[in-house]
């Protein structure tokens, strides 16, 4: 017997809307669980939804494929349904066609806009994933088993469809479109309509282009550390390099274990820049660490980023470009929407280690950098993570501005 669908909606600001949707699913999908991920809303969704039937997942706004993927967690194995929260029409057929991945193609184009996103999207899927698709942005998709598998964790925000059909026409799954008669609430060409597609444009540019890693709460996110490139290119580049070719090795006692990989580059070629630019062993090895344990550090959204603004404001740095980046991705990491990987990491602490070649001389600077060796060497024993989850002050500065 095969096991019975589930339908995964998620919503953000839908009051009004996703009632009379999860009545309609229900309705026609009566052995279905219908889960409504509510990404942050500011109004009545999540009890509307649930007074209706639905499963309620309640989670801070982190975007649509984050939602759709905690989501998913909440459904039973077997096939699911993905639909958008203002949906209006029969998704019967779609989850009969027999495809793995079953798209819903709109028989009637309502609003949008001048189809920038979509064009883009489309060109993404042609390029990555060999497959030409009329309708690359719908919301409306039946996934088999098979695609579930392959497409789950989603990418992050509006990125997600476009990464998902790309996903499943790489491991070979039979993709589909289906023209059926639906409805949902369009964007316009107005300004809230504009920024709405600027938004999918952003995120399924990263969601196809940029490095992908998993985060600690297991959702697909990009790395965006390689816009630090900016202040130091060459970290920046030796930290991408491990974002994308790193293999399973943690620490430096595994990389060194392990011979000839990207992490043993960044042992090597960090300290060798790093006495280029200071034309000092100490300043060499002061950056050198610093750079390793901002890396460290990243294991929780934002953590690294406080880091580095503590340790300038302590050895007195000027504001450069790497502040600048940092500011404006900040958000984005501590809302857990993407992540800064080892290019990020890595040049932020050796912006941070050169900023203090100058403040930090003599005994002090020796002080330093046993501080930072010792700190280096606990976190090859142990957790520092776990070390900061269990001091209460540290415990409360990592948390500050981190979503739950």
């Amino acid at each position: 017997m095969a096991d019975p669908v589930a339908i995964l909606v998620a919503a953000r600001d839908e009051e009004g809307r996703v009632g009379e949707t999860v009545r309609l699913l229900r309705e026609r999908f009566p052995e279905a669980t219908v889960v409504v991920a509510d990404d942050g809303s500011r109004d009545g969704t999540a009890a509307e939804a649930e007074a209706a039937g639905a499963r309620v997942l309640r989670l801070p706004h982190r975007g649509k494929g984050q939602a759709l993927t905690l989501a998913e967690r909440e459904a039973p194995p077997g096939p699911v349904i993905l639909c958008d929260a203002d949906l209006r029409g029969d998704l019967r057929p779609l989850a009969a066609t027999g495809a793995d991945l079953a798209v819903a193609r709109f028989a009637r184009r309502s609003g949008g806009g001048f189809g920038l996103a979509k064009g883009v999207a489309a060109h993404l899927i042609a390029v990555h994933g060999r497959l030409r698709v009329r309708e690359p942005l719908s919301g409306q998709r039946a996934l088999s088993p098979a695609a579930r598998e392959a497409c789950f964790p989603l990418a992050a925000g509006f990125g997600a469809e476009t990464a998902m059909t790309i996903d499943a026409a790489r491991a070979g799954l039979r993709v589909e479109e289906v023209e059926l008669e639906l409805e949902h609430r369009a964007t316009g060409r107005d300004l809230g309509g504009f920024l709405h597609r600027g938004r999918q444009l952003r995120d399924l540019l990263l969601g196809t282009l940029a490095p992908q890693a998993r985060s600690f709460r297991g959702l697909r996110l990009p790395l965006v550390g390689a816009a630090f490139a900016a202040a130091e290119p060459v970290v920046a580049a030796v930290g991408l390099a491990d974002d994308l070719w790193s293999g399973p090795e943690r620490g430096v006692r595994a990389h060194l274990r392990a011979g000839a990989t990207t992490g043993t580059l960044k042992l090597v070629a960090i300290p060798a820049w790093a006495l280029w630019r200071t034309r000092s062993v100490s300043g060499a090895l002061l950056v050198a660490l610093s750079a390793n344990l901002l890396n460290q550090l990243d294991t929780r959204p934002g953590r690294a980023l406080k880091a580095y603004a503590l340790g300038s404001l302590l050895v007195r740095r000027r504001p450069g470009t790497a502040d600048l980046v940092a500011v404006l991705i900040a958000p984005y990491d501590l809302r857990e929407m993407a992540m800064l990987g080892d290019a990020g990491s890595n040049t932020l602490g050796a912006v941070l280690g050169l900023g203090s070649v100058d403040y930090l001389t003599g005994r002090r600077r020796w002080s330093a950098i046993a501080a930072l060796a010792g700190l280096t060497l606990l976190g090859e024993s142990r957790s520092l993570g776990t070390l900061i989850e269990r001091t209460p002050l540290l415990r409360e500065l990592d948390a500050w501005g981190r979503e739950p």
